[in-house]
């Protein structure tokens, strides 16, 4: 494995983990410019599609809403597989995603286990997510006694 891999698949990662991070912290407008202009984020629960949006400022929008819903984020990235090419990638990670929602006074939590597949694109010096597939896998959700 070259140093240029290396290097590659370091940046890779750091994109998905900025997405996690920024995502939990409902920084929706950064997390908007890891994506191209032209994505598409398609999101599968039980194998059926949930949700497709297309294009940065329809996500936005889409991700605005969602986080207006929820308390609090919590995601912990996983392994992360990567496919490099000369200017794109492939790859394949996983995430255990929690949610706090909140339901006639009492706080739910949604905690999902997420495989993504995604394909990058570098462009303009930096790594991008031009398509994201999010599978949740298993989904589980429960009130919480504090």
């Amino acid at each position: 494995m070259t140093l240029e891999i290396l290097k590659i698949k370091e940046e890779l990662r750091t994109l998905i983990d900025a997405y996690a991070s920024l995502g939990d912290e409902k920084k929706i407008s950064q997390v908007m410019d890891l994506f191209t202009p032209d994505m598409n984020y398609n999101v599968y629960m039980n194998n059926v599609l949930i949700s497709s949006v297309s294009g940065r400022e329809n996500m936005e929008k889409d991700f605005n809403k969602h986080a207006s819903e929820v308390k609090t984020y919590f995601t912990m990235n996983g392994q992360h597989q990567v496919e490099i090419g000369d200017a794109t990638a492939k790859g394949i990670s996983f995430s255990q995603l929690k949610m706090i929602r909140e339901n006639d006074g009492k706080d739910i939590l949604s905690d999902y286990s997420v495989k993504y597949e995604d394909k990058y694109i570098f462009k303009d010096g930096k790594w991008l997510i031009k398509e994201r597939i999010g599978y949740f896998l298993i989904i589980e959700t429960r009130t919480l006694t504090n």
